[in-house]
């Protein structure tokens, strides 16, 4: 298993702290994580490591093990400037981003906002929020402790059970999720501002070879979407990834990494 150093850090004027966790050697890559935080992507950072200096940052404010834990930025794009301000504080003057869901829109606005620090940019199921008209499938297609085991930490906690006493209908679990998700970006205690809908009016900035990863069987979002995200980006690659949905967590992570670190190589 990759050993992490983990390293604390109090930025946005010392009202923040962050938690970097950082393994590995070579080229700078940075990993930003959706909105689940870290904890189900160890597999895929460990992979990731090899053969990179691999920064992980903690979503700002957000304590290991205890996602309420935060102090908020309300806006979207203070997010951007405030992860400027850690990539500075990191000593990173370029690195490759690779970002997960609602990770990978933040890498994008981080690729179009500050051309000179990204390199290259790789994007796994970015969830673009600003579409309302994305079908939902049923992705339930897991047994409960096996969903509960990949979602959660603790499957026996309290987000696991609030997770599975939503409704069962796949359209109806997603709204109520959604729901939840507005409700705790309104009163602060979300760990994500919501993404800002003028991203796709910003998106074509983006000058970073890019590289975009779609599970074939996400089973929320069309798959013609990845290909109607990777259109917005000059030049954008598109690969698939078998037997991967999207989940919180990075899914298939050897796979994943294979095809990151190809990407990464030029290849």
């Amino acid at each position: 298993m990759t050993a992490f150093e983990q390293h604390s850090l109090h930025l946005w004027q010392g009202t923040v702290e962050t938690r970097v966790e950082i393994a590995g050697a070579g080229p700078p890559l940075v990993f930003l994580h959706g909105p689940w935080g870290l904890v189900g992507d160890r597999d895929f950072l460990g992979l990731l490591a090899a053969g990179h200096r691999l920064y992980a940052p903690w979503h700002p404010g957000t304590t290991p093990g205890n996602p309420d834990a935060i102090h908020r930025l309300d806006d979207w794009l203070d997010l951007v400037v405030y992860c400027g301000e850690l990539f500075d504080r990191l000593g990173l003057d370029e690195a490759a981003l690779v970002g997960h869901s609602v990770g990978g829109l933040l890498a994008c606005e981080l690729a179009a906002a500050m051309p000179r620090l990204v390199t290259r940019l790789v994007l796994i199921d970015p969830l673009g929020l600003w579409r309302e008209d994305l079908p939902v499938r049923n992705w339930m297609i897991l047994p409960e402790d096996r969903r509960a085991a990949a979602l959660f930490a603790d499957p026996a906690g309290p987000a696991a059970a609030r997770f599975f006493a939503l409704p069962a209908a796949p359209a109806e679990r997603v709204a109520a999720q959604a729901a939840f998700i507005w409700t705790q970006a309104c009163t602060g205690k979300f760990v994500w501002p919501l993404p800002d809908k003028g991203l796709k009016k910003r998106i074509h900035r983006i000058a970073a070879p890019t590289l975009v990863l779609w599970g074939e069987a996400d089973g929320i979002i069309a798959p013609a979407y990845a290909q109607d995200f990777a259109a917005r980006i000059a030049g954008a690659q598109v690969a698939t990834i078998a037997n991967a949905g999207h989940l919180p967590q990075v899914e298939q992570p050897h796979e994943t990494a294979r095809l990151v670190r190809e990407f990464l190589a030029g290849g």
